[in-house]
């Protein structure tokens, strides 16, 4: 009897055994281009101007960073407002949060 029990949790186990998993799948993107990079960055200091009712000249954008598929671009304007400009992953303005 305990053999037949042994036999079938052995059958059972191999039943069980799962596949081999797949390598993951890692998402590759091409990097950012400079000239691409200073094309959101002029987006990004046009709008925030216009927000803030300034000139570009007045605002100052403190980075580049790429977060979830998107990029954020934070800056601020000469009366020291802070803000965030957002990007899709193509490059193209989503939209800018007050800080």
């Amino acid at each position: 009897m305990i053999a037949i029990l042994a036999l079938g949790s052995v059958a059972l186990a191999g039943c069980a055994a799962q596949e081999p998993e797949a390598p993951a799948k890692i998402a590759q993107k091409a990097p950012m281009s400079a000239a691409r990079t200073l094309t959101m960055e002029q987006m990004c200091k046009d709008e925030a101007a216009r927000r803030y009712n300034t000139e570009a000249q007045q605002i100052q954008v403190q980075g580049f960073e790429a977060f979830q598929g998107s990029y954020e671009m934070p800056g601020r304007t000469g009366r020291e407002e802070g803000f965030t400009c957002t990007f899709d992953p193509e490059g193209q303005f989503l939209h800018l949060s007050m800080r």
